[in-house]
């Protein structure tokens, strides 16, 4: 993985970091399993092992199992990403927002992660309060209630617990972003995820000794598994380059410019949101007929069951639109246009302004079709697995996309940090030469 630093010791800082990163970790772990009071945690377990394909079962992936277990950290990490996603809308529509942004330098992005933490709280005591209500009246399949001793008391103390546990979390993530190696929320939902490895490996060893699962099943989907790792891998670092030539001006009595570089447009620019915000929209019929009685709202939930035609088909039409909505948003090709203009920049053959934006968006808007069609791809190709050939356990899809581009990131991190390492004893020992 890291070819270019084949011959650099590994710098102490970097161990250090890394060892805070995992203790990080770890501690996040621990407070998984560390039960909000009032709670009968054997009657909750019950009922998300039957609400696995509603948003429960969505929220519960990216809180790694807390929201099952009912932990002081059930919502997860999930209403600061919320908040972020809500803040990059708002910053597209109100100009004060966009102004702090661009303008306001180092100062204007940490307003803005002051309001995002302000977001994440109000959310956090949304959802605290709306959950804490609605698990008063959860049962578990065996009739047994979730809460016994339902009050406000229970209300109150269950709000501030998971409020509580969200902030800390928030803090846990920026604390790793500072003082560790990596994106800290990224970090923690990749962990949450990972957790869960082990808990299938152990559910197929059993399939396999029952005969459930025949060896040659297994030898075939972990082949399959190798290659769909591989072409995720491959996509996520892939990149289309426009290349940008920079025009020579003098400036006093030096001359300046006249550099090449490249413009890198990823296949997929939005990520992991497109397939979040699809699965959100078609669990959600799952989700509200699980907390009622009308019958025609049952009928819609079974309409759009996983696994079916009719719902794969609506699924990908959605991450298709996701994916140019937030495409969208995120990137500007008329910011870049006039950027590339004020910096003497130019696309070979394409004159600045607004050809230049054109030519950005035809190029971003054909990558996104490609990038759209390959998340479709993976995000449908783990429901196949189930429902067709019956995988017991969930391999792909929005959790496989977050491993997968978090690793890389991490990764990447972890090369520069060891380049920038290896540059700086390059430099300290041309000092030493220059001063024998």
């Amino acid at each position: 993985m890291l070819p270019q630093v084949d011959n650099v010791q590994f710098p102490r800082e970097l161990t250090k970091r890394i060892l805070i990163t995992l203790g990080l970790l770890i501690v996040y772990r621990l407070g998984i399993h560390v039960p909000v009071p009032g709670i009968n945690t054997g009657a909750i377990a019950d009922f998300f092992a039957s609400a696995q394909n509603t948003l429960f079962g969505l929220f519960d992936m990216f809180s790694g199992g807390g929201l099952s277990k009912f932990s002081v950290f059930a919502l997860g990490i999930m209403p600061y990403i919320s908040s972020a996603i809500i803040m990059e809308l708002l910053t597209v529509v109100s100009p004060e927002l966009e102004r702090l942004k661009k303008e306001e330098g180092e100062a204007g992005r940490r307003k803005i992660t002051q309001y995002t933490r302000y977001g994440t709280v109000l959310i956090t005591l949304i959802q605290g309060t709306g959950i804490a209500i609605g698990l008063q009246k959860m049962t578990s399949p065996t009739g047994v209630p979730v809460v016994p001793e339902p009050g406000l008391l229970f209300v109150m103390v269950t709000v501030i617990t998971l409020t509580t546990g969200t902030v800390f979390l928030m803090w846990l993530g920026e604390q790793i972003t500072t003082y560790g190696i990596g994106n800290g929320v990224s970090l923690i939902i990749f962990a949450g995820i990972v957790a869960r490895m082990p808990g299938a490996l152990v559910k197929t060893i059993k399939l396999l000794q029952t005969g459930e699962f025949s060896l040659f099943m297994l030898l075939i989907l972990l082949a399959v598994m190798v290659g769909v790792l591989a072409f995720i891998c491959f996509i996520e670092t892939a990149q289309r380059r426009i290349p940008i030539h920079y025009a020579k001006r003098m400036v006093g009595r030096r001359m300046y410019g006249g550099q090449t570089s490249h413009l890198p447009l990823r296949i997929n620019t939005a990520g992991v949101i497109p397939p979040i915000f699809a699965s959100s929209i078609l669990m959600f019929p799952a989700t509200i007929a699980n907390f009622s009685q009308w019958e025609i709202l049952r009928k819609v939930s079974n309409f759009f069951y996983p696994g079916s035609v009719i719902y794969n088909l609506v699924y990908v039409g959605l991450i298709i639109f996701f994916c140019y909505f937030y495409t969208a948003i995120i990137f500007d090709p008329k910011d870049i246009a006039e950027n590339l203009k004020k910096q003497g920049g130019f696309i070979p053959g394409i004159r600045p302004g607004t050809q230049t934006k054109e030519y950005i968006d035809n190029v971003l808007s054909r990558l996104t079709f490609w990038g759209s069609l390959y998340v479709s791809a993976v995000c449908v190709f783990p429901r196949i697995l189930i429902y067709k050939f019956h995988v017991p356990f969930y391999f792909g899809g929005t959790a496989l996309l977050i491993v997968v581009g978090v690793a890389i990131d991490t990764m990447s991190q972890i090369q520069s940090y060891m380049i920038s390492h290896q540059y700086e004893g390059f430099l300290k020992r041309a000092k030493v030469k220059g001063k024998i």
